[in-house]
Formats: C-alpha cells, structure tokens, sequence
C-alpha cells in the first residue's frame, strides 16, 4: 500500500516558503492525491498536523465541482475504492501552482 503522506513531504509542509503567500492561486501545491478509479483529485497547498497525529490539508479539490477547501489524511487513508484501490499520491508531481493547476498546465 502506498504511504499517502512521507518524511519528506512532511518536512516540505513545515518548511513551505509560500505560507507567507497570501493569495491561493500563487501558492505551490506541494503534494497531489488522486483516485484511480474516477476523476476526484486534491492538490495540498498548506497541512497542519494536528494533536492526534493526523494532517489537516487546505488545498484545491477536483471532485463534482473544483473547490478550495480542507480534508484530513485520515479521509483520504480511509476511502476504499473498487477492486480494493486506494487513494494514491502523484509520485511524478512537480509542484505547479495553484494558478498552473487551473489554467491546466501541470
């Protein structure tokens, strides 16, 4: 099963040199979720972690309409798709803007 939240994209959150960015569409996403299995993707741009050890992301969420918004790791870890697929994380990212992911350019 692939880890959907790693060491180093830890250590990416907590280092982000965007978070100071106030305007979203100029933020770097820094981490890509997706499902295999249909077209909901999300695109992390911020995560907190929270007391009980799970992430708290704020980013962009292609899903029925395109959003911004939060969700929880534990969410993502937690939704079982068909033929038991899970939710994965875009290995081959390379972190795009906000702004690049909507005008489709990453």
């Amino acid at each position: 099963m692939m880890k959907l939240m790693t060491k180093a994209i830890e250590k990416k959150f907590l280092k982000n040199p965007n978070d100071k960015i106030e305007v979203v569409y100029q933020k770097k996403v820094i981490v890509k979720f997706f499902t295999p299995w249909t077209n909901w993707t999300w695109f992390a741009v911020e995560a907190v972690k929270l007391d009980n050890g799970d992430w708290r992301f704020y980013g962009l969420v292609f899903g029925h309409e395109k959003e911004f918004g939060y969700f929880l790791l534990s969410e993502l870890e937690s939704v079982n798709g068909p033929f038991g697929l899970k939710i994965e994380r875009d290995l081959y990212f390379d972190n795009p803007t906000i702004e690049e992911v909507l005008n489709g350019r990453y």
